[in-house]
């Protein structure tokens, strides 16, 4: 680790805090992106149990 801190210079604290706050970010992205994704599913799932069909292409209900 201190050759990467040395390798970086005397900005290395900030560099990596700076990808860290990315990777934190990026993380909380995906784990918000699934949970969404899971739902739509659940709701999707829930609707077409009722008998509410997706639309054709022409826009009809089905």
């Amino acid at each position: 680790m201190t050759a990467l801190a040395t390798s970086l210079g005397p900005h290395a604290g900030f560099i990596l805090a700076a990808y860290a706050a990315v990777v934190v970010v990026l993380t909380g992205l995906t784990l918000s992106i699934i949970r969404d994704h899971r739902a739509q599913k659940r709701a999707l799932a829930a609707l077409e149990q009722r008998g509410a069909g997706r639309r054709r292409q022409g826009g009809e209900a089905a």
